[in-house]
């Protein structure tokens, strides 16, 4: 599974610009946390992935941060979402110009899901309240790929590590305090997820600062090592 710091850089950077942009358009985005877009966003974009698919209640930060990373390894991302939401999704879309990159889909997730295979990279939101059916119902590319259950909140639980019909594959499930909480499944051969997997030292250390303070931001900030090539995401908090 070959890891790309230069396509995981370049999608993190441009998510802080798509969100950041539509932010100042946005009221409702404003007051999102925003760390775990620019991190699901390089995780696509690193390990170069193809086809991205979300299930989502409409379009987000992450649809954007998704999309981001599509633009930086060719793929395209297809986003289900609830007719309801359809216009307004396709105006934010076309305004942040990625119209060419993001497929939106309308109806039932569980029959859409069944027309995409081998996807390199998925993302399902557990405020759905279908979202563990729909977990497992992803038809993953067993070679190489990343399952991110968003909005993991309370007692919700996502795949954790068991993945139906996948044999003489290596499957890691872990849960992370980004955003509102999310669980990372990567799924391939041991070694290559060794190389990419968020919690492994050899491609990118996650150092989770708390500080007891009311006020605070924090954005997740990407070192290279030139020498290795291996990637390093910190979040870091900016004071207010």
């Amino acid at each position: 599974m070959e890891w790309s710091a230069t396509s995981a850089t370049k999608a993190f950077l441009d998510t802080l610009k798509l969100c950041n942009d539509y932010k100042i358009r946005c009221d409702s985005w404003r007051t999102q946390e925003p760390e775990s877009n620019e991190f699901i966003s390089a995780l696509a974009a690193g390990m170069k992935s193809k086809l991205i698919v979300e299930v989502s209640p409409g379009v987000s930060p992450s649809t954007l941060a998704l999309a981001a990373a599509a633009r930086h390894t060719g793929g395209r991302l297809v986003c289900i979402l609830p007719e309801r939401v359809l216009a307004e999704s396709k105006k934010v879309i076309k305004d942040s110009g990625l119209k060419d990159i993001v497929e939106l889909k309308t109806g039932d997730p569980a029959e859409l899901l069944s027309h995409y295979g081998n996807i390199d990279f998925s993302l399902v939101d557990c405020k759905n309240d279908d979202y563990e059916r729909l977990l497992k119902l992803l038809d993953v590319n067993p070679e190489r790929s990343v399952v991110v259950a968003n909005n993991l909140v309370s007692e919700k639980r996502g795949l954790e590590g068991t993945v139906k019909g996948l044999e003489r594959v290596e499957v890691r499930s872990m849960k992370h305090p980004i955003g509102s909480g999310m669980e990372i499944t990567m799924i391939g051969k041991t070694n290559d997820i060794e190389k990419i997997r968020p919690s492994s030292p050899k491609a990118r250390r996650i150092d989770r600062v708390d500080i007891k303070r009311k006020t605070f931001k924090s954005n997740w900030v990407v070192k290279v090592d030139e020498e290795s090539g291996e990637e390093h995401v910190f979040r870091v908090p900016e004071y207010a």
